[in-house]
C-alpha cells in the first residue's frame, strides 16, 4: 500500500469538510472522473492551474494544500458556514438571534 501524499490527505480532508465526495467535486470543476484520485501517491502532483482551482474551490491557500503552510481559515463567512453541520448551524443561529435581540434593545434604549 502506498503512502498518501500530503496534497491528497489535505484534499481528502477538504472534500470531507465540504460534505461532498471526489466525484461531485470533479463534476463541479469539470475534471475527468477519478482524476483527483491520481494524486493519492507522491508520483503525481497537480498542475499550477489545478492547484489554484482547487484552493479557490475550497477557500484555502494553495500553500496549505501542498503542505507548505498551515491552514488559515477562509475569510469568507459563506464558506465557513457551509462547513458547519446542522447542529452547529443551529447553535450559530441561536447566538446570532441573541446578539441581534440585545443590539436592538440597546439601540431602542438610546433613542
Amino acid at each position: 500500500m502506498t503512502e498518501e501524499s500530503v496534497f491528497y490527505q489535505r484534499l481528502k480532508t477538504e472534500i470531507q469538510l465540504s460534505g461532498k465526495n471526489f466525484n461531485q467535486v470533479e463534476r463541479e470543476l469539470g475534471y475527468p472522473r477519478n482524476s483527483l484520485n491520481n494524486y493519492k501517491s507522491n508520483a503525481t502532483e497537480p498542475s499550477g492551474i489545478r492547484l489554484v482551482e482547487l484552493s479557490d474551490y475550497f477557500g484555502v491557500s494553495s500553500g496549505y494544500l501542498i503542505g507548505k503552510r498551515e491552514k488559515v481559515e477562509s475569510k469568507s463567512l459563506k464558506v465557513s458556514f457551509q462547513r458547519l453541520d446542522f447542529q452547529e448551524k443551529r447553535e450559530l443561529y441561536e447566538i446570532c438571534q441573541s446578539w441581534a435581540t440585545t443590539e436592538l434593545s440597546k439601540r431602542n434604549r438610546k433613542q
